[in-house]
């Protein structure tokens, strides 16, 4: 179980400062499709500095294939791996750190509704660049999740209401440094405290009165298959009332399960990211999940190829993990990219 360093605030006075934070966060989004189901979409890791940056710089949209795909749903959500700011200097000793002009946020809004911060590079400039993302992403209507001004901002869930369901959205980090971590009264990620984590899910439904909860974690080692604290947490999270588990963070797909007939996927891998020799590194899933009151229906992966660049491209013939969570199966299909998914 990991340890909090952020003793002053126990979870029920959390939660009740994550209540004051909502209506920031929350989007009311009304969709002319099949009334009282929603479909989802989510991207890995998005790291768009280095050459990703160069290419959007010189006109290119890296989500140019997926395009139609990210149009088709309701809402989309990815993981923004990268600190999009002007300000501040890389931090000493660390060995990557990604930092994309604002000139990329045109450009994500285009495609994505919310992005998660609560990962290990949203911190790489310090403070100051990780509040002007804040500020940043506000300007360009884009919601955040997993990050924030403080612990209790980074720990709201972020509202989507779609056709009459309220989903909520949580994001946390299990990554070194942990140094990124928010704190009472300075901005940084949620980090994924067990039992922190477990009081959030409990807090959506009691508090912000979702119908649903999804929680979006960074976690897991690199370029190794899942962990056996990914698998106990995603279970601990769906005890306590997760309808589905997303990852991201290993740079490579983990694989897909149930458990009590509740979806677990444990890494979506990137979506954009460079620096990659040829190899399961550059494969990652675009996650789509068709919901509604009683929970997740069906769900598929998209599956994406990352070139020198690290811009992804649509791999139409390959297949992977889908199925129907109401029966219970899982299996490996090319997922349908022509036409809406589930209409």
């Amino acid at each position: 179980m990991h340890i909090s360093r952020v003793p002053a605030l126990g979870a029920a006075a959390l939660c009740l400062l994550a209540a004051s934070c909502s209506l920031r966060n929350h989007t009311a989004r009304v969709s002319s499709k099949t009334p009282d189901a929603a479909v989802l979409v989510f991207a890995g890791d998005i790291m768009l500095a280095d050459r990703p940056g160069q290419c959007i710089a010189s006109g290119m949209d890296p989500f140019e294939d997926f395009a139609g795909i990210l149009k088709a749903c309701d809402a989309s959500i990815g993981n923004l791996e990268c600190v999009v700011s002007t300000k501040g200097k890389p931090i000493e000793g660390k060995a990557w750190a990604f930092q994309p002009h604002p000139r990329v946020l045109p450009i994500v809004a285009r495609h994505f509704d919310v992005v998660s911060l609560a990962n290990n590079h949203t911190g790489d400039f310090g403070n100051d660049a990780f509040v002007e993302q804040l500020d940043l992403l506000d300007q360009h209507h884009i919601a955040h999740i997993g990050g924030g001004r403080n612990t209790a901002e980074a720990r709201t869930p972020h509202i989507l209401t779609i056709n009459g369901l309220r989903i909520a959205l949580l994001a946390y980090n299990e990554f070194h440094p942990r140094e990124f971590e928010a704190g009472p009264a300075w901005p940084g990620v949620a980090w994924g405290v067990d039992e922190q984590v477990l009081a959030d899910i409990q807090a959506a439904r009691s508090i912000h009165k979702a119908d649903l909860v999804i929680p979006f974690m960074h976690w897991g080692e690199e370029e190794v298959p899942v962990n056996a604290r990914q698998k106990q947490f995603a279970r601990q999270m769906i005890d306590a009332g997760a309808d589905v588990v997303v990852g991201s963070h290993p740079h490579c797909t983990q694989g897909a399960e149930y458990y009590k007939g509740k979806l677990i996927v444990y890494s979506l891998s990137d979506f954009v990211f460079d620096g990659f020799e040829e190899g399961p590194c550059r494969y990652g899933w675009l996650l789509r999940l068709r919901l509604d009151r009683h929970g997740l229906s069906t769900w598929d992966t998209v599956v994406s190829h990352v070139d020198d660049d690290g811009i992804p491209h649509l791999e139409k013939q390959t297949a992977s993990p889908a199925g129907d969570a109401r029966k219970g199966t899982l299996g490996m299909k090319r997922a349908l990219v022509d036409s809406p998914f589930t209409r």
